[in-house]
């Protein structure tokens, strides 16, 4: 029952910002970022081997969506984080919210959606994870600065879990890494 909870909930989400772009103007590609993390950065001290995993993100602009708040821009998001040391990779989608700071180039964000992993649901043996159900909740909070009008680089947190809405353990998995971003 709770598996089929969280399903409708992540539906819920990525279908208000379908919603969203269907009943606004067209929806604009707007910016593409990628960059490196480091892997289960939870478990302790940081260590530069865990350094494995390659994230691309793709970001949509609907221009009514920023009617919505006076505060920085509303944005639906596809991307992927792929793990390349054969641990958990996912694919994700959501809406970001990007929020300038001041009259500086500096940006703070915070993302929300769902994921779909292909990472071990339930008896994993370490370094892998038990995530406990196939479609898991995603976030991100990035610090970020406009070094021109285009490009941006950012330090970024993404964390995936099922938000003990599933049966079966819940580790979640927190990736922490650098990106860099070029808006069209």
């Amino acid at each position: 029952m709770l598996r089929n909870l969280t399903i409708l909930i992540l539906a819920a989400v990525l279908a208000g910002a379908a919603a969203a772009g269907a009943q606004a103007q067209p929806i604009v590609f707007d910016e593409i970022r990628g960059g490196l993390y480091a892997h289960s950065v939870d478990e302790g001290s940081f260590d530069a081997s865990r350094i494995e995993d390659a994230n691309v993100e793709l970001l949509f602009a609907i221009p009514s969506l920023d009617e919505i708040t006076n505060l920085g821009q509303l944005r639906p998001h596809v991307g992927a984080t792929v793990n390349l040391g054969g641990l958990e990779s996912m694919i994700y989608a959501g809406m970001s919210w990007t929020i300038p700071l001041g009259d500086t180039p500096l940006f703070i964000e915070a993302a929300f959606g769902g994921a779909v992993h292909n990472g071990d649901l339930d008896g994993a043996a370490y370094p892998r994870r038990d995530l406990g159900c196939r479609i898991i909740f995603h976030e991100s909070v990035s610090l970020g600065v406009n070094i021109t009008e285009q490009a941006s680089i950012m330090a970024t947190a993404e964390h995936a879990s099922h938000a003990s809405m599933c049966d079966g353990d819940n580790r979640g998995l927190t990736n922490l890494g650098v990106r860099v971003g070029w808006k069209f």
